[in-house]
């Protein structure tokens, strides 16, 4: 019975000691990339500020950047991240590239992206919705939608 109860305390402590080198190396990589989008979003600044001029795609490509950043403080703040903030980025991907290669674009290609956009907005819309109306349960059968933060 005590050798069965060493392996069990052996497996517990393996299992604890690669979920906390999981969670350091998922925090380091969050970091990574939260730090890499703000110098990216510095750098198109700069550009913007000696161009000292913005166009609808430097202001598209901002957002994009905001959009990463505000996915990336989520997933730190909360350890969730909606499917929602992809789609969002796609969708203003998407744009920003309509944007920039409307001079000689097909009209084909122009209606492709279109619906693309179209599609991912309806789809951002039906996750949402399927958010409210059947909300996940975390590991201890709390509503992952709820306040998370203890009241005060």
């Amino acid at each position: 019975m005590k050798e069965y109860r060493g392996k069990q305390d052996l497996t517990e402590s393996i299992r604890r000691r690669f979920d906390h080198l999981i969670n350091v190396v998922e925090l380091t990589v969050l970091v990574l990339i939260g730090l890499a989008t703000a110098f990216a979003m510095a750098q198109e600044t700069w550009k913007v500020l000696r161009a000292g001029t913005v166009s609808l795609t430097d202001l598209l490509l901002m957002f994009l950047y905001l959009e990463v950043l505000a996915m990336d403080a989520r997933y730190l703040r909360l350890g969730q991240l909606p499917v929602r903030f992809p789609l969002y980025i796609a969708m203003a991907s998407l744009a920003r590239d309509l944007i920039l290669n409307r001079d000689g674009t097909a009209d084909q290609h122009i209606l492709i992206i279109t619906v693309g956009i179209a599609v991912l907005a309806i789809s951002a819309v039906v996750l949402r919705f399927g958010q409210h109306r059947y909300p996940a349960r975390d590991d201890e059968g709390r509503d992952e939608l709820s306040d998370s933060r203890p009241s005060s």
